[in-house]
């Protein structure tokens, strides 16, 4: 008995060594001297890291670490700075952000006045440009119209087209040249899912198109090239690295260039991981549908490129009524949006699209659009029996009382981008007038879904807003503007902590993307996807957070990011 003891014992230590051997090896790379929060809530804190090839091997004390230490490890000093993991964007249009780089940028322009004089600039410095194209423009700058004109770009721009997309992308501006181009005139009926809006004495068109109405200019813009297109996501890639973001997961307009992210990773220039969901338009799921969706998952999907969600839309946006409400608009009652998808067939698309495995990315703005996600998706469980789909519903600006905990019941996962929150004129003087004080009580309702046990998954919806997650980040925890205002915050019951904010851009956002086991977290095993920053965030007010910038930015143990005289 005893001689077989021994045997066990020596078998069980010959299998250790091992492993012993490999823990112990030299680490590639090692970040010490930090302050490590991990989102590891069995470990939150630690003060260095090791790495070897493109993951961590292990997380722990400065003693601990300095045993990985070997003759060729480089070690990267961290200076007492702050290192989490890298943040993910989940709801982002990348290449559509990337192109607006190079175009007419009408964020924060508060007045008509400012926004023709950023126009002129742009035309002065980009005369050889046929098409004057740019986005950003916010609805409470054209007073209590809330909608553009084409006569303030006329007065500017009475001989070149013009196309200006609204910050949110469901309204766009476009001067009489643009629409005379187009053959867009009183007689051109509206698109299904769109609206020309027209002058109510004469019926001509005043230059704003709602939702599908924009794609009567968009067809006749010329397209980018390739090498156009590239050379903007490239950009794009480099502003993403130095926001401190290492993947992002794409709602709309990228699928269709994904050769174009394929060369960039083959040519080894593609240092933002990507998830890309196909773009579904209503009305209905097809078969071609199906299966390109299908013959994209099986050659795309890897670590960089990954195709296995679906996105569609529901309806549109409060500030142009076309978010689909159960109860009409407060400063219009014959008003109450409308869906974008007949229920029925939208619910038998979710279920289609589920049983299939792909992830659902559903846009719902409006409490009816939301009901009807949630609807659908527990409709989709039950007949599929499907486990760990992880359904999610984009935006959810408004929701009803009842719907609220449901996100926790079905599991259905909240993204949600704090930036489209931000208490500017905007949401106080159009978005809370058209939904009311009942609805505004609760208005992107953070804290209440994950309250009652729903998983927040935060993003931008880039190029709505900034891709930024800092400026996010502070929106998140103070729901005040730069001034700090309101005082104490709008609506300041949906507020989240600084770690619930910061989870949801980092595990929790890798829960929406079914990658918690290899990303979100700094811990041995997982990717080494990490940045370090500027300030402590934990230390600092809540109002600096938005001042943080990115040190250093890593994917996959290399440096793809580092600031100047760092």
């Amino acid at each position: 008995m005893k001689s077989r003891l021994l045997s066990f014992l020596s078998l069980l230590l010959l299998l250790a060594v091992p492993a012993f051997i490999q823990a112990q090896a030299p680490a590639e790379m090692m970040i010490t001297n930090a302050k490590i929060y991990t989102v590891n809530p069995q470990k939150p804190w630690a003060e260095a890291l090791a790495i070897r090839g493109d993951k961590i091997v292990a997380v722990g004390s400065a003693a601990e670490i300095e045993r990985y230490r070997g003759p060729a490890t480089r070690v990267i000093d961290a200076k007492k700075h702050l290192v989490l993991p890298g943040f993910t964007d989940c709801h982002i249009h990348f290449v559509s952000g990337s192109i607006s780089l190079g175009q007419v940028d009408l964020s924060g322009a508060k007045s008509v006045a400012e926004m023709q004089k950023r126009v002129a600039e742009y035309v002065a410095a980009n005369p050889g440009k046929s098409w004057v194209l740019g986005r950003g423009w916010v609805y409470s700058a054209f007073g209590a119209e809330a909608l553009p004109h084409k006569k303030y770009l006329d007065e500017i721009l009475p001989d070149r087209p013009a196309l200006l997309e609204g910050y949110d992308g469901h309204t766009y501006w476009a001067n009489s040249r643009a629409l005379e181009m187009a053959g867009v005139t009183r007689d051109t009926p509206d698109p299904p899912n769109g609206k020309i809006v027209r002058d109510p004495k004469t019926g001509e068109p005043t230059g704003a198109l709602k939702e599908a109405a924009s794609s009567l200019v968009e067809k006749i813009v010329p397209e980018m090239t390739a090498a156009q297109k590239i050379e903007a996501i490239e950009r794009g890639i480099r502003e993403a690295n130095r926001n401190g973001l290492v993947r992002v997961h794409s709602a709309g307009g990228d699928f269709e260039v994904l050769d174009l992210y394929r060369s960039l990773r083959d040519a080894g220039k593609l240092t933002l991981r990507m998830t890309i969901a196909y773009f579904l338009d209503p009305p209905e799921l097809k078969p071609d549908a199906t299966e390109l969706i299908e013959s994209t998952r099986r050659k795309y999907n890897d670590e960089w490129i990954s195709t296995d969600a679906v996105k569609t839309m529901l309806d549109g946006v409060v500030e142009s009524h076309t978010a689909a409400m159960l109860q009409p608009y407060s400063d219009d009652a014959s008003l109450t949006g409308k869906l974008f998808w007949d229920a029925a067939k939208y619910k038998a698309a979710i279920r289609e699209i589920d049983a299939r495995g792909f992830q659902i990315y559903t846009h719902a703005i409006g409490d009816a659009a939301v009901r009807l996600a949630l609807d659908a998706y527990e409709e989709a469980a039950k007949a599929n029996r499907k486990n760990d789909a992880r359904p999610r519903i984009e935006h959810i600006e408004t929701i009803s009382p009842q719907d609220v905990p449901r996100f926790g019941t079905l599991h259905v996962i909240a993204s949600m981008q704090p930036l489209h929150a931000y208490p500017d004129e905007n949401t106080a003087n159009v978005w809370a007038r058209n939904v009311g004080k009942e609805r505004e009580t609760r208005a992107f309702g953070w804290q209440g879904i994950a309250k009652t046990g729903g998983r927040l998954a935060f993003g931008s919806d880039w190029p709505v807003v900034t891709l930024s997650p800092w400026e996010g980040l502070q929106n998140a925890v103070t729901r005040q503007d730069h001034d700090g205002r309101p005082a104490s915050g709008w609506m300041p019951l949906q507020r989240v902590s600084l770690a619930q904010a910061i989870e949801t851009y980092t595990l929790g956002a890798a829960i929406a993307g079914r990658r918690e086991k290899t990303e979100g977290s700094l811990e041995p095993g997982k990717l080494a996807d990490l940045v370090i920053v500027s300030q402590n965030l934990f230390e600092i007010a809540p109002h600096l957070i938005a001042k943080t910038e990115v040190l250093l930015t890593m994917v996959g143990g290399k440096t793809v990011y580092q600031s100047k005289g760092w």
